[in-house]
């Protein structure tokens, strides 16, 4: 199904590309032909990552942008342009979060959630969606939201928020933009175990009964969210447009939000957790 040369002569930007799922985005895209440019804060990292994926560098552009910084967003789609050609495909994978008893929340802790997931994907799709527009051969824009995105979910508030506007995001654009041969589509991940936000979310405390709650009785495996995104920006794809496609194991038939059975817990406990997990 996935031949080698499936996304040749494509060129994929995604956004968070130096670690976790946005790594394994890139991977596989690299892998059935796309060139591929990553994005994120973390230079280092980014480098290391650039360099793992594409030892000659022929075919990965990695370069430093704050999604929530619109001028950062510019430059980074102006610098691919210019190495590769063009960008065929957009993937908002960049995110933030973390868990929190609401009225704990600070105006600063919920806007850098936003600002990340709403406004950077708003800015991403804007600085591509512009250079797509006026290159005329249209595009693939695919964002990474959340089941909690329609269900909403306790103590993950700005998460969940934000997530819902990028969801209404996708679905708005999907319509405006075909007009211009762009199609937008989104994934809604349940657990899928990486590095760093998977300690933030998943506890040891809670982690038996999460996985307990999925009706396949495992995590998500993130090469199979990589084999999903790959599918929905293909040719075999063509017709799929403003959808939202989720692959959590049946965790939200079953549950609904990923974080309301934190509520059984008894509060102080819960803060006290909530605390250790970021360090304080």
């Amino acid at each position: 199904m996935f031949q080698a040369d499936l996304l040749g002569q494509r060129t994929v930007l995604v956004t968070g590309g130096g670690s976790g799922l946005g790594r394994a985005l890139a991977k596989r895209f690299l892998e059935v032909g796309a060139r591929v440019a990553i994005c994120g804060r973390n230079e280092e990292r980014l480098a290391a990552t650039a360099r793992e994926l594409d030892p000659s560098g022929e075919r990965v552009l990695a370069r430093r942008a704050d999604v929530r910084e619109f001028g950062e967003v510019e430059a980074l789609a102006q610098a691919v342009v210019e190495r590769f050609g063009g960008i065929d495909v957009l993937v908002n994978n960049a995110a933030g979060n973390f868990l929190a008893a609401t009225e704990e929340l600070s105006p600063n802790g919920f806007n850098a959630v936003v600002q990340t997931v709403l406004h950077g994907t708003f800015h991403a799709t804007l600085a591509v969606g512009r250079r797509m527009i006026e290159r005329g051969r249209g595009g693939d824009i695919l964002n990474i939201v959340t089941t909690y995105a329609w269900t909403g979910s306790a103590f993950v508030v700005p998460s969940a928020a934000a997530k819902a506007g990028v969801l209404a995001l996708t679905r708005s654009l999907a319509v405006e933009w075909a007009a211009y041969g762009i199609r937008v589509n989104a994934i809604a991940p349940g657990p899928f175990p990486t590095e760093g936000a998977w300690s933030r979310l998943m506890p040891p405390e809670i982690e038996a009964e999460a996985r307990a709650r999925i009706p396949l009785d495992r995590f998500g495996d993130p090469p199979e969210l990589a084999n999903l995104a790959v599918f929905l920006v293909s040719d075999a794809a063509r017709f799929i447009n403003g959808e939202c496609v989720t692959i959590d194991g049946g965790e939200w038939l079953a549950s609904g939000g990923l974080f309301n059975r934190l509520t059984r817990m008894p509060r102080a406990q819960l803060k006290s957790m909530f605390r250790r997990l970021r360090g304080r």
